[in-house]
């Protein structure tokens, strides 16, 4: 089957997306492994560190969706890869002179999670405007699998990097890639329709449309409700099961990297597969059907076991929960850009993102207090059993407004 082409200016958008995905995940941990072996940070500090910076980032970024919503959408791209640029080369900086502490490291993934969600608000309103309807969830596919080469490959990379080339190797790497982003934004070219409208201040009702608009759509209420719970859960058990992996069971570093980065191929396949399954299932069923499969695998990271066949046996269970989540994600982003108005978009993916990284520095921190009560095992299977009751937050059938509204044109 020949590729579809979506146009040279997505290929710039796309290829942008890939450098800073796989810089992103080239530097995925260096925040912590920074706190530990630099400034031997303890595990309260290093906890606070990976809960406090995205959790204060998502109540910077609350004003700064309508702030995007009444914007051209593709300077304020490039102005956030340009400040996630600025704040990490600080780090390396730093460093350099011996100025690095720990109050840093905060501030700087404070700043890099607001910038996210304001680049993802940002973006997410751009494709709609850049790409035709029928081609959204292609465009949404490619992404997804885009994400997934970069996780699989960017740790363990990343990992000998910070080893062989010293501490802040990644961190320059990441802060590179939102240069390079940005210069490949810039590239796309081509004229953009002016915003909705143009906002002389920011008005208080204007920092919650994005939740009003979630909260009363009958299709995206309910799966807001599942992706909060979910990812939250989900996110919440990592920190949970690299204890139990390297503390308790003795697997070495190399194989909790392999277990980490293999079942990501997974990803890949998934989200490849997605536009076909579509195509000869349709859009609810495979929502519902890959909503329902995603969940039944966490359970059993609680009962993993140790040695060659503990590998495997991991490997699995996360290659299952990969590959369907790698589907559901690029049919739910693509459904959700559909259902939002050209004046809502920015505000409304503002208002989901500051809500999912809320969920998972809430369900991260509590369930941290939990392992330290009951031990990671029954922590995780806490967590497995809960995200068996997500499949009932799924609308089982389609609850699509006949006519959306979409009162005023793309604003690009």
């Amino acid at each position: 089957m020949r590729r579809r082409s979506l146009g040279p200016r997505f290929r710039w958008l796309w290829t942008a997306y890939a450098v800073s995905s796989f810089g992103t995940w080239l530097g995925f941990g260096a925040f912590p492994l920074l706190a530990i072996l630099v400034l031997h940070a303890g595990p309260v500090a290093v906890s606070a560190l990976a809960a406090a910076g995205p959790a204060v980032g998502a109540l910077v970024a609350v004003p700064l969706g309508p702030w995007i919503e009444f914007r051209r959408k593709r300077p304020v791209m490039v102005g956030m890869d340009v400040v996630r640029f600025v704040a990490l080369i600080s780090v390396p900086a730093a460093y350099a002179l011996g100025w690095l502490g720990f109050g840093q490291l905060l501030v700087v993934s404070v700043i890099v999670a607001a910038a996210d969600i304001a680049f993802t608000s940002a973006s997410g309103a751009y494709l709609k405007a850049l790409v035709p309807p029928e081609d959204l969830l292609v465009a949404n596919g490619r992404f997804e699998s885009t994400t997934w080469t970069a996780t699989a490959l960017g740790p363990p990379l990343g990992g000998a990097a910070f080893g062989l080339l010293g501490p802040v190797t990644t961190v320059v790497a990441n802060a590179v890639s939102f240069l390079l982003s940005a210069l490949g934004i810039r590239a796309i070219g081509g004229a953009e329709p002016p915003p909705a409208r143009t906002a002389a201040r920011l008005r208080a009702r204007d920092l919650a449309e994005g939740w009003r608009f979630v909260l009363t759509h009958p299709g995206l209420r309910p799966l807001f409700f599942n992706v909060l719970l979910f990812n939250g859960l989900i996110m919440a058990t990592e920190p949970l099961l690299a204890v139990l992996m390297l503390g308790q069971l003795g697997f070495t570093p190399v194989q909790y990297g392999l277990a980490y980065a293999v079942p990501c191929l997974g990803g890949l396949a998934g989200s490849r597969l997605t536009p076909r399954l579509v195509a000869r299932f349709g859009r609810h069923t495979v929502l519902w059907t890959s909503g329902v499969l995603r969940a039944c695998w966490l359970l059993a990271l609680a009962f993993l076991p140790t040695g060659a066949g503990g590998l495997a046996y991991v490997m699995v269970v996360e290659l299952g929960l990969i590959f369907f989540c790698s589907v559901f994600n690029p049919v739910l982003a693509t459904y959700r850009l559909e259902q939002l108005p050209a004046d809502r978009i920015a505000r409304t993916l503002s208002a989901w993102s500051v809500s999912t990284k809320a969920s998972i520095a809430a369900l991260t921190a509590t369930w941290g207090l939990l392992a330290g009560l009951t031990g990671p095992r029954v922590a995780i299977g806490i967590a497995g059993v809960l995200v068996l009751v997500t499949p009932f937050l799924l609308p089982r059938h389609d609850r699509t407004p006949a006519q959306p509204s979409r009162t005023v044109p793309s604003t690009g």
